[in-house]
């Protein structure tokens, strides 16, 4: 195991901030202030003549008229003018400070007085945070003119929405910096997505500058951008410091190395309001992997961490998985396509074992065959939380198959729900285990590839819809299709977890119907979100079959 991580470096010396180019562009933009009234209606004209400074700005504080000539508010007469103060008037007349006050001069006095104040006082800051808010679209136009950049027509058009996309609309440094000064005081943009814009560090810091004033962005994705070491920095120290809502980072394709994930792992280890990190596509070998395990050890946050296609082989992956005995938060793993073989395999087998609160792990494409299966399926028989395993292109064969459904099976307390081994040819003998598992966890469902006498009784399983038998029962029952599937809910909601759903489905004796019937209609009402939703094609209540044709009364 590697040493500790080392400290941070000193932060980079940033431009000038983000904020003052957009009160610039707000105040360039934005319609001049109307003058305020003053608070006080203006002092009558003192008398006659000629005022000494002191005497000026005595009665001027004043505020009210002298009661009589040669004298102020507070009774001491006016000192009559002598050579003396003359000569010492004339002095003053060259000076910046020298006051004549005739007549009218004090009126002037007092208009000129607001007119320098309001340029200082909260009403003004007032109109400019208002503008801030209401005026989003002159203020983008107003900061592409400052930068030097065409506005972007869709940006104008969806500024105002939760959702924004701008992948791949080459907006490059100077582009970002205008759409970020348009972001300082939006507060309707949810998601922003900026991926593949060639976007640099001096995109990167205007985005954390305007993270650091807008709290209602939630979700960024700048995958794509080449960022490399100099962006790692960069984005390592506002993550170490984040104040903002920003809770769901993607930084996929960034070209992000060992000396990256340094930074990230030092900057993550304290940092808890980042729930899903996306660091796939990048550069990440074994040491990186050391810098990921002390992190995940430490990290109490994180819930979802995405790290396929990285290069993290047997030694990084055994020290990721020393991290993860420990970490109780993360609930979703992807480590596709790092070809850790059947060492990193073992490793991960242990952590099941450990751990309870993993949910998804995304094993495909990592060279583990029967000997790394057999690993992970003794650590599934004690564990209780893992309810998705994917291990679709490693080189399986039924036989490494039927020993991790059995590991399923010997498990009473298993919330198993997804298996993936959709590449493994399967015989008529692992369906009849699979389904004496599946009488046991009634909401297991298993993805493989089967062999040519079967692919016709499956195709005999499914050739009537579920949602016409569904439908048929509902008619002779005089009740409506949405009313029976609320009937499974204990809840009696619309929307329901996938995995109770099914075993719903197969534990009812209402509508006859198997495990593949089921998994099509878990595609009809939408699998995508781990939950299904009974209004997804109904109309009051009606419910669409897969070829998009709405039955029902």
């Amino acid at each position: 195991m590697a040493g500790r991580l080392h400290q941070l470096p000193r932060p980079l010396q940033c431009p000038p901030p983000l904020l003052a180019a957009a009160r610039r562009v707000s105040l360039r933009s934005a319609p001049p202030p109307a003058r305020p009234l003053p608070r006080l209606a203006p002092p009558p004209a003192p008398p006659p003549g000629r005022l000494t400074w002191e005497a000026a700005e005595r009665w001027q504080e004043a505020g009210s008229s002298p009661e009589g000539p040669g004298t102020m508010d507070n009774d001491d007469p006016l000192e009559p003018e002598t050579k003396d103060e003359s000569d010492t008037v004339l002095a003053r007349q060259s000076s910046d400070e020298t006051l004549y006050c005739e007549a009218e001069a004090p009126m002037a006095v007092e208009k000129e007085k607001p007119a320098r104040e309001s340029s200082e006082t909260d009403l003004e800051i007032e109109d400019t945070e208002k503008f801030f808010t209401t005026g989003q679209r002159e203020l983008y136009l107003e900061a592409c003119k400052l930068v030097g950049v065409v506005p972007v027509s869709y940006f104008i058009r969806n500024m105002e929405e939760p959702y924004v996309n701008l992948n791949h609309h080459g907006l490059g440094p100077r582009g970002t910096k205008a759409i970020a000064i348009a972001l300082v005081s939006n507060t309707t943009v949810v998601t922003l997505e900026l991926a593949d814009n060639c976007i640099t560090e001096e995109g990167i810091l205007s985005l954390v500058e305007m993270l650091q004033e807008n709290y209602y962005l939630q979700e960024m994705n700048i995958s794509d951008n080449d960022l490399g070491l100099e962006g790692a920095r960069i984005l390592s120290e506002f993550l170490q410091n984040n104040t903002s809502s920003l809770f769901s980072l993607q930084l996929s394709g960034n070209n992000f190395k060992e000396e990256s994930a340094e930074l990230f792992c030092q900057a993550l280890s304290t940092n808890y309001r980042i729930k899903s990190l996306d660091l796939s596509h990048n550069q990440f070998s074994d040491k990186a992997g050391e810098y990921l395990g002390q992190m995940l050890a430490l990290n109490v946050g994180l819930q979802s961490l995405d790290l396929s296609w990285n290069h993290l082989y047997i030694q990084g992956a055994v020290a990721l998985c020393s991290g993860l005995r420990a970490n109780v938060s993360l609930k979703k793993l992807d480590l596709s396509m790092n070809s850790f073989g059947n060492e990193g395999a073992a490793a991960l087998g242990e952590v099941l074992r450990l751990n309870n609160s993993l949910a998804y792990l995304d094993l495909s494409s990592n060279n583990i065959s029967n000997e790394g299966l057999s690993k992970i399926s003794k650590g599934l028989e004690l564990n209780e939380s893992l309810k998705v395993l994917k291990l679709y292109l490693n080189p399986l064969s039924m036989d490494g198959a039927v020993l991790l459904i059995l590991s399923i099976k010997r498990n009473p307390k298993s919330k198993m729900e997804d298996i993936d081994i959709s590449n493994v040819l399967v015989s008529e003998q692992f369906v009849k285990i699979l389904d004496g598992v599946c009488a046991v966890h009634p909401q297991l469902d298993v993805l493989y590839k089967a062999v040519q006498g079967l692919s016709n009784k499956k195709n005999l399983f499914t050739s009537m819809s579920p949602v016409k038998l569904i439908q048929s029962y509902a008619d002779q029952h005089k009740i409506s299709v949405l009313d029976f599937f609320r009937s499974l809910n204990p809840s009696g909601e619309t929307t329901m977890p996938v995995g109770e759903f099914r075993k719903a489905m197969i534990q009812q004796n209402k509508v006859p119907v198997n495990r593949y019937q089921v998994r099509e209609l878990i595609k009809t009402l939408g699998e995508k979100t781990d939950m299904v939703d009974f209004r997804t094609h109904s109309s009051s209540p009606r419910l669409q079959d897969p070829a998009g044709l709405q039955v029902g009364p």
